[in-house]
């Protein structure tokens, strides 16, 4: 598909990209705060009195052991993220642009208005910022990397699980 079609002019107002940081940053602090707070418990029910094994056969405490590691290491990977977003250089994009880092990108897809804003982390996560649902993208997902590039007007399809979905990209900024 991959063709050139003239753009609606916008359909919604613009999001504030610094108010959109904001909200992520503040939401990646608040999931890094949870996560510790399951690890500390997770870690101290791995090594608390009652998970000793009653025998060679109980690995309650090693598998305590294994799901504490597993939360520490989300705490470090959503630490990673949260410094990697906080350094983002926040772009604005001139008419005609094509897509890259700090895009906020509003595409139709099937019939159905979404946003995405274009990260090098953290993706997947959703936030709303003044009653828009935005959804957070890297340039690795699927979606990404077919967007990289694309400017407003261009119409692509992408295969996600065994189904081609239609996008029109409306809006870069």
């Amino acid at each position: 598909m991959n063709e050139r079609a003239q753009p609606d002019p916008p359909s919604t107002p613009r999001v504030d990209k610094r108010e959109l940081m904001r909200v992520v940053c503040a939401e990646l602090g608040r999931t890094v705060a949870a996560l510790e707070a399951s690890s500390k418990a997770t870690r101290d029910g791995a090594t608390h009195e009652e998970a000793r094994p009653e025998n060679d056969k109980d690995t309650r405490g090693l598998e305590a052991s294994y799901l504490a590691r597993g939360q520490a290491k989300r705490v470090v990977e959503t630490r990673e993220a949260a410094a990697r977003l906080s350094g983002l250089a926040l772009r604005t994009f001139a008419p005609g642009a094509p897509i890259a880092l700090s895009a906020l990108v509003t595409v139709e897809v099937d019939g159905e208005e979404h946003r995405y804003f274009v990260v090098p982390a953290a993706g997947g996560l959703r936030v709303s910022v003044n009653g828009y649902e935005v959804q957070l993208i890297t340039p690795e997902s699927v979606v990404g990397r077919e967007l990289m590039n694309k400017c407003a007007g261009d119409e692509l399809e992408v295969l996600i699980q065994g189904r081609t979905r239609e996008y029109l990209v409306r809006e870069v900024d």
